[in-house]
């Protein structure tokens, strides 16, 4: 045996090429073998195991102790791919098992790859709008009259959509094969369909519009989009201030009265709120003389304007409301606590209740930083610079968290509970797990066995999350989502009392005009069917049922009614 090891040794101090081909050919298969074992599936979930949910009879609940049994094990804690549960500051996942375009497009590569991809992308495009037909189009005299903008090198269909989605808009036009408008209404004729004949400049297959022809799609929007002209938000119908003087302190006649002309005006001279009154333009703040918050029928505006056919420029004692685009800046200042908190209070929900959107507004209403229990890059970047703080620091005015269970629930002195519509928060948390904090899931995700095995997992623990926080919390205030939405004003009163701040009332007059943020999901609606079956919505409407039944065991106001039936 050592004869010949000497003879490979003389071997190869002869031949060195060979010697280094040899190992290099070693560590390369090595390197094959190690990355085979990266693409081993993941253990299969056995689908016969009990589950106690799926043999609850309609109408009946399930019992706390099954609900804290199907809890555990299976709860994902960080509300982004990015996040990770914070025992120190500046953690930060690598993890990418949850990456949106390879559960989209698989393992699959190369020409199959680009095929399936783009198979779906025209699918995800049929989906997102209806279309309308071709319509005549003057340019003295547009059929869309809202947002336009051209690009005569990478129109396509989908650009526009979505471009018109973002904004609000019901309808969505091509022209020229390169121009893109938008609008609430078509104000034109229809064309013939083989008028609109030319190909849109970024994709051949399909037409966008002809000359002065437009092709017009109806957008499915994710959700209710604010009514919009042009830039300007419709705020809605308001009774004219009794002060207007002090209320609304620009103002200025109009003989051809415009809703474009009294933005303009506004916009210029840097107030975010025209007011239409017939043929008198308004510009203001929303303050305590000119809240926004007794909307008038719309009727009692409903006169039109002098310098525009299609539009209504109320009346000398009914105004037509408008936001403009000038960002309000009362409420807008943000900093740490200048000492520390002798209070940890948390901001808790479960994940898809709009935790990110309250921090929003909290930030904007007290002027101070929301901490996080984990650190998620991309919020911070957004602006939430109490993200990179560690929970416990002290210096930010309540942690955003997802937890719960008796030992996590307790570290926090009080807490603000946001609870949201099971089947609202649901979705959206699949939205956000496979799409990101404002995108979406996608088809094949809703319908293969992703989103199953989701609403299996997460719904139980929608109830759990409530009923701890209710058992072992130390001051609770319930909020719930809905409410906050339909009465922001309000539930931020009740909030900041909690949170223990001064604050003006002006300032939460401010945060209602800035109150999207920019954690919104907008855009183009995904799903055109309930992807709820009836198992699950049985299961689900057992859990709304014990937290109800919990809620109200406390003194507090149950789960909204639109919360069920299904």
């Amino acid at each position: 045996m050592a004869k010949l090891w000497v003879k490979f040794q003389r071997y190869f101090r002869r031949k060195p090429v060979r010697f280094f081909t040899l190992v290099a050919l070693y560590l390369t298969a090595g390197s094959l073998v190690f990355l085979h074992s990266g693409f081993v599936g993941q253990p299969a979930v056995a689908e016969n195991e009990p589950n106690p949910a799926a043999s609850v009879p309609e109408g009946a609940e399930l019992p706390y102790q099954d609900l804290l049994h199907l809890e555990r094990g299976f709860r994902e804690t960080p509300e982004s791919p990015n996040a990770v549960r914070r025992y120190g500051p500046w953690l930060k996942s690598t993890s990418s098992k949850d990456s949106p375009e390879r559960g989209r497009l698989g393992d699959y590569g190369g020409t199959w790859s680009r095929a399936l991809k783009g198979r779906i992308l025209r699918e995800k495009e049929e989906e997102r709008a209806k279309y309308v037909g071709c319509y005549l189009d003057n340019p003295n005299r547009r059929a869309l009259r809202g947002l336009s903008f051209f690009d005569y090198k990478k129109m396509t269909v989908f650009r526009c959509q979505d471009s018109c989605a973002e904004r609000g808009y019901l309808y969505a036009g091509l022209e020229f094969g390169a121009e893109c408008f938008c609008g609430h209404k078509i104000q034109g004729a229809n064309a013939s369909q083989d008028e609109c004949n030319m190909e849109c400049k970024g994709e051949k297959n399909n037409i966008c519009g002809g000359i002065n022809r437009l092709s017009i799609y109806r957008l499915e929007l994710a959700q209710e989009s604010a009514r919009r002209y042009g830039s300007a938000i419709f705020r809605g119908c308001f009774h004219r201030p009794d002060n207007l003087s002090l209320a609304l302190p620009v103002t200025a006649t109009m003989l051809n009265m415009s809703v474009d002309k009294c933005v303009d005006l506004c916009t210029e001279k840097e107030y975010p709120l025209a007011a239409l009154g017939g043929k008198a333009c308004h510009c203001g703040f929303p303050n305590t003389r000119f809240r926004l918050h007794d909307q008038e029928d719309e009727q009692l505006c409903a006169q039109k304007c002098g310098g525009e056919e299609y539009e209504s420029c109320g009346t000398a004692n009914y105004f037509i409301v408008y936001q403009t685009q000038v960002q309000d800046n009362r409420c807008m200042d943000r900093r740490f606590l200048p000492g520390q908190s002798k209070e940890l209070i948390a901001l808790a929900s479960f994940p898809g209740a709009g935790n990110t959107w309250a921090r929003h507004l909290i930030e904007l209403a007290t002027g101070f930083y929301t901490g996080s229990y984990y650190f998620d890059g991309s919020l911070y970047n957004k602006g939430f610079r109490g993200e990179r703080d560690h929970w416990r620091s002290g210096r930010t005015i309540c942690i955003k968290t997802h937890e719960s269970g008796q030992k996590e629930i307790e570290a926090f002195d009080a807490a603000i509970l946001l609870i949201r519509n099971p089947y609202k928060a649901l979705m959206a948390e699949f939205n956000r797990k496979y799409g990101g904090h404002i995108g979406f899931a996608s088809q094949a995700h809703w319908k293969g066995k992703e989103w199953p095995e989701f609403v299996k997992n997460y719904a139980p623990w929608w109830a759990t999350h409530t009923l701890d926080w209710l058992k072992y919390g130390k001051k609770v205030l319930v909020v719930h989502f809905e409410d906050l939405k339909q009465d922001l004003f309000t539930q931020l009163e009740r909030m900041v009392s909690l949170l223990d701040v001064d604050v003006f009332e002006d300032r939460l007059l401010c945060v209602e005009g800035q109150k999207d943020g920019n954690f919104k999901r907008s855009g183009l609606r995904k799903l055109e069917y309930d992807p709820y079956t009836p198992e699950m919505q049985n299961t689900i409407n057992s859990y709304i049922k014990m937290v109800d039944r919990a809620l109200r065991l406390r003194n507090l106001t149950g789960v909204p009614d639109d919360y069920y039936p299904r």
